[in-house]
């Protein structure tokens, strides 16, 4: 028996996960529908994500779906949240996850039961409608997400106790209609505070973003047109990006980016070449500075009674409101600090899922990882790779492995918003879904399909690395991962081909595997 804490992207997929290894789960949430942070309220919940009702997806359908449920061709490339909760609400119609949800079912307390050393079990106390209940659980899976607890350090910002004017944190936005004709500050250079940057700029007097540390941006259109991560995350990308030299690699970064304009003339461009943050996603953002609508400058210095100074920038600024970005923090409230230790707002967790100390490994956590990619495939997988070790099918490193592991990454750790290059390559996206998928069978073998099905092999290097490869064999395989591999192409661009002029030829997306073998053929000529 397994407990599933939160029925958002995460708990979704574990619960799916359980019932295709024959466990039995029980999907806690304290909310009256499934979604989680994708699940759009006009109200604030407490201890629940809070989305605006603008929010888009910033991976594209494709690279988003669950591995053996692909996203109907008539849905747009990027999704507005009203069609990512109708795509996760189908998925759990078509695997029969609601009878295992218990809803409107808050978790209080996650304990190790009183003979843990020899079974491995949890006492799980729930509360619903007032009333707390009692369960043992033979295991656990935790999906809460990290998006329930603001981050807001405002001891970071002097004279913010001073200023008359308005502020709050990104969590509380929900329609721009409160910047109208206001001077507007946004402190923080993520995708949230981007997209309130650009929503605020076309009611408001003035609107500026700070931040410290800069960001490089992408659009979601990248080359010819197409999504980005379908472009972006191929194989033989990440083979090319993970095999250069660090300096190589960071100026290959540094030259893509700046493709599509010069991050330095618009004010964003990273302070270190040694870092890398997560990139934002955002079309207009590089337009609104071009038009005056947005202005970037460096970090808050300090705040006064109606205006701020910012580093670097002698005069003050009037504002009206301020929108603090800065992330959340990682918590788990229902858990003892001794089975996860947070530290510096991160959780010290083996392949960020599993606790290092434990003397049984049946606590997992689920979806508490960043990565430059659509999270719904990496959590599916974890959630494959998790089920598998709480049968016993997978086994993990001793103890003191899984420490050192932890260890060595916590040195590459930035403080507060970012991350070393070393790091980030360590989580890559496609690097980190074949670590874990190779750990369960799952990864396909290039070699193999190359020998066996060609087409299928030259599909999977070349072209995106859709979550569908994770179905073509080992546990779990899907009879429709090579079909659906083969038509990602049909599905992506169905949406948009709304207008073909007669005389024009079909013009495969596949010209990109041209280019791609041009670039194969440079990094051998590289030493590959």
């Amino acid at each position: 028996r397994v407990a599933v804490v939160g029925a958002g992207v995460s708990g979704l997929t574990a619960t799916k996960c359980c019932l295709d290894e024959g466990l039995e789960p029980t999907c806690f949430e304290q909310s009256r529908d499934i979604g989680g942070v994708w699940r759009y309220t006009e109200h604030i919940e407490a201890g629940r994500p809070s989305l605006y009702p603008s929010v888009i997806s910033n991976t594209s359908k494709e690279m988003s779906a669950f591995s053996d449920f692909p996203y109907p061709e008539d849905f747009p490339v990027f999704l507005p949240n009203a069609q990512f909760l109708n795509y996760l609400q189908r998925y759990a119609e078509h695997f029969g996850l609601r009878k295992h949800i218990k809803f409107g079912t808050a978790v209080v307390s996650i304990r190790k039961h009183s003979d843990f050393a020899t079974t491995g079990q949890w006492d799980v106390v729930t509360e619903a409608e007032g009333k707390q209940t009692l369960h043992v659980f033979d295991a656990v899976m935790v999906c809460s997400g990290n998006f329930s607890e603001p981050y807001l350090p405002l001891h970071c910002f002097p004279g913010i106790e001073r200023f008359q004017g308005q502020y709050f944190h990104s969590r509380q936005y929900k329609h721009p209609d409160v910047f109208q004709g206001k001077r507007v500050l946004v402190v923080g250079m993520g995708n949230s505070g981007v997209d309130i940057a650009v929503e605020a700029s076309r009611v408001a007097t003035k609107v500026t973003v700070s931040t410290s540390r800069g960001a490089w941006v992408f659009g979601r259109v990248f080359d010819h047109g197409y999504p980005w991560d379908m472009v972006y995350n191929t194989r033989l990308m990440s083979l090319i990006r993970n095999s250069l030299p660090r300096p190589l690699s960071w100026g290959l970064i540094n030259y893509r980016v700046n493709q599509w304009f010069n991050h330095k003339n618009y004010g964003l461009q990273p302070e270190q070449s040694c870092l890398v943050r997560e990139p934002v996603l955002n079309d207009d953002l590089p337009s609104y500075i071009l038009m005056g609508r947005i202005t970037i400058k460096p970090g808050v210095k300090e705040f006064k009674n109606n205006s701020v100074v910012f580093h670097n920038c002698p005069e003050e600024e009037p504002i009206d409101i301020v929108v603090f970005c800065t992330g959340y923090n990682v918590s788990f409230p229902f858990l003892e600090e001794a089975v996860i230790k947070v530290e510096n707002r991160h959780a010290s967790l083996y392949k960020y899922v599993f606790p290092t100390h434990l003397q049984r490994p049946t606590l997992a956590v689920v979806g508490l990882i960043k990565t430059l990619g659509a999270m719904m495939p990496v959590t599916e997988v974890q959630a494959r790779w998790v089920t598998r070790v709480f049968k016993g099918l997978c086994r993990l490193p001793p103890q003191s492995l899984m420490e050192k592991e932890v260890n060595e990454k916590k040195k590459n750790q930035v403080r507060r918003f970012g991350l070393s290059f070393d790091e980030v390559l360590k989580t890559e996206w496609l690097v980190y879904m074949d670590e874990l998928a190779s750990f369960i069978g799952a990864k396909p073998s290039m070699l193999g399909l190359l020998c066996r099905d060609p087409r299928l092999a030259l599909t999977i290097f070349f072209g995106p690395c859709t979550p569908y490869q994770y179905r073509l064999g080992g546990p779990g395989r899907w009879e429709g991962a090579r079909q659906a591999i083969l038509t990602q192409w049909d599905r992506t661009l169905k949406p948009t081909r709304t207008r073909v002029p007669a005389s024009s030829s079909s013009l495969c997306p596949s010209l990109l595997t041209v280019v791609g073998v041009l670039l194969l053929l440079a990094a051998l000529v590289f030493g590959f």
